[in-house]
Order: structure tokens, then sequence, then C-alpha cells
């Protein structure tokens, strides 16, 4: 069978890139469950992208066209490699402002060719971090019952958030299917035996969904409360641990977070590392710490949770995404609120609780297991065969 993908500018970015990141490491498992796949993708006007053939079966399409004209030139190249290959099926990532949905409907319209609806993640839902993003969501909300009326059905990365949002907006029920679209190479994603060198670690893109910011201030609080502990008790300075906090990744808000840190006088506390080159090296810097940290408004996954339980990590998370499928608290892991005072609180009784730590740990590493790379990769591909 043959698969024609139509994917997101972050997608395009990672073929671009150079890097083996999220979206080829995908590709390079998924490419054994289909005769050939064909990806259109969106042109990046900050980077040089160009089309290519990875893995001998897997033929990547650049637009040329602004991205406000990407449903036309999809639908031009669409139809080009419908009259080649004569594809039997269309996955679509869809997110505002809809021009992969749009460029598919049109396409669709010319070729019946079925196609599938994917949602990743909803802007602003659960929570906003910025003007645009409540925007994205209401928009979300007003037109996905039209963008998906016509597709075969609608796939969901997790098992209530989303699903839950699209009824409300008025997508049948059993349309909505849900494929979980986070792959661990758990050869690599793993325990190792590597001293923990800190309390906390953010992996990320520094932008305002991510929650960052309340994660500093979650820290300030913490070395507020080990403070007070240490003058309550008399205890001398060196008998309680002087948290870090490792940050690792690049973004915008990457200057404005470093003077934050200055204001709040955490330059002993919390280190910036920047990108990782590899999963070795996450893998390597989530081993040296304690606990994930994942204070996001709103994401898709996120893939972080699952690769810190892999390597036996307990996770504090916000309920977005996965994460209420994953983690329930005093179970598998610790919800936290979009609260500075319940980060710190959580965080701090779970560094000093033995019991619980453990039991997190060895509850992620089972949890991990259904997210392994190669069953996960030929579930989503057996479930995609079966919707043609």
């Amino acid at each position: 069978m043959k698969l024609l993908m139509i994917t997101s500018l972050g997608s395009a970015k990672d073929l671009a890139s150079g890097k083996k990141g999220a979206f080829y490491n995908t590709l390079e498992e998924f490419s054994k469950h289909w005769e050939r796949i064909d990806i259109i993708a969106p042109r990046d006007k900050r980077q040089e992208t160009r089309d290519k053939i990875l893995f001998g079966n897997v033929y990547v399409h650049v637009s040329p066209w602004p991205l406000a004209f990407h449903p036309f030139w999809f639908l031009k190249k669409g139809l080009e490699i419908y009259k080649e290959q004569k594809f039997n099926l269309m996955t679509v990532h869809e997110f505002p402002p809809f021009y992969n949905g749009i460029g598919a409907r049109l396409l669709w319209q010319k070729i019946k060719v079925p196609y599938i609806i994917e949602i990743l993640h909803i802007p602003g839902h659960p929570r906003a971090a910025s003007v645009k993003e409540s925007i994205y969501k209401f928009l979300f909300r007003l037109f996905i019952k039209f963008d998906v009326s016509k597709a075969k059905a609608v796939r969901a990365m997790n098992q209530k958030q989303v699903p839950d949002f699209l009824v409300h907006a008025g997508v049948p029920k059993e349309k909505i299917s849900y494929i979980p679209a986070i792959y661990i190479d758990l050869d690599t994603f793993k325990p190792m035996e590597l001293s923990k060198e800190y309390d906390l670690i953010f992996i990320g893109r520094l932008e305002k969904n991510k929650g960052i910011g309340l994660l500093l201030e979650a820290m300030f609080e913490i070395k507020k409360l080990r403070n007070l502990e240490i003058e309550k008790n008399n205890y001398p300075i060196t008998q309680l641990p002087n948290y870090k906090l490792l940050i690792v990744g690049e973004g915008p808000l990457q200057e404005s977070l470093k003077f934050k840190i200055k204001s709040l006088k955490l330059q002993d506390n919390i280190l910036f590392y920047g990108w990782a080159k590899d999963s070795v090296e996450i893998t390597e810097l989530i081993n040296k710490s304690k606990i994930l940290a994942m204070p996001s408004y709103n994401e898709g996954g996120p893939r972080v949770v699952v690769e810190a339980m892999a390597c036996g990590v307990p996770v504090l998370a916000t309920p977005v995404g996965i994460v209420p499928d994953l983690i329930k608290s005093g179970e598998s892991g610790e919800i936290i609120d979009w609260n500075v005072e319940d980060i710190a609180i959580k965080a701090k009784e779970l560094l000093s609780n033995t019991e619980k730590y453990n039991k997190y740990r060895q509850t992620g590493l089972e949890i991990a297991k259904q997210f392994e790379k190669k069953k996960a990769i030929k579930n989503y591909a057996e479930k995609l065969k079966q919707l043609i």
C-alpha cells in the first residue's frame, strides 16, 4: 500500500535541519510498513529546504510557495503524485490556520482517496498561554466539525483530552480513533548508572506555553522553603541540599529567563544547557536528574514525559495532552497545578520521600513499555490500513 502524508511546518523543519529528530526517527520505522510514502511539507523560509528521498521509499516534497498558498500547492502536487503513484490513503496533520485540512478536502474532491485528519495538539487547550492561543482554540472549536466532515476518521493521540474537546465541538464520537503518536526507543531511553547531579530537569523549547516561567518561580519558592526549614530547625546551611534545576532547550524566552533568574538570585540553582544533540545525550541528562518537571499550559504529547519514565525518572506534570492518561497522583507520578506553590511543595516532598519516589520510578518503567517504538509504530500502520 502507498501513503501520502501531509505534515506540519514543525516536521518540515525537523527533516530540513539535518538532525535526526522525532519525525525522522518515526519515519525510519514507519517506512517499513508501506510500499511508498510521499510527504507534502510546507516551506520554512528560515531554512534551506529541498526535496529529498529517505530510507529508499520516503519521498519528501517541499512547497516552493508561501504558506498562505499552501492548500493550492498541496492540491497541485497531490494530483501529480496520485497520477504517478495511485496512493491508497492520506494522513493530514491538522492545526490552525487549517491549510492542511483545506488542501486535503480540495484534493479529496478530485480523487476521492480517503483521508484521516490527525489532531495531535489543540493550541490553548486546556489552558492558553497567550492571546494567540486563545484565538486558535476558538477557531478550532468553530471550524473543526466542518473540517473533518469529509475525512474517513480523526486520529487523537490521547484518550481523553482531545476526544472530549472534539465531541463538544460537534465531531461524531464514532469518527474519533485513539492512536498514540509517541514512540520510544527503549534501547536508548533506559535507566543508567549515573550520579544524580540535578534535582529537577526541564526539556523543551523556551516559549510561553511550556510554563517555564512558572518553574523558575517554583525554584524560588523551593529555595525559600529550604531556608525557612534551616532557620526553623537551626540546621547548618550544608545539611539541606541546594536544589538545582537543569534547563535543556532554547527558544525566544531565553534571554528574559536569564534576567529573571538573576533577579530572583537563582544563579546557583538553575543551569542552562542549550539543545541536546541527540537522543543519547537527552537520555544521559535525564538519568543525571532526579525528577522531570513539565509545567506546560498545553501539549500534544508530551514525548519527554514518557522518555523520563523509560529512564526510571519520576515526573511532575500539568494535566495536558497524554499526561492524564498516564499519571494518577499518588500512583504513577504527580499532577501539578499551574500554581507556583503547588509545584514547589510537590517537588520538595517527592525529593524527600524515598518510598514514593521508588514507587513512581517502577510504575513509570512499566508505563513506558506500551510506547516501545517498533510495536507502537506497527500498531499505527495497521490501524491506518484498517481504515482504508
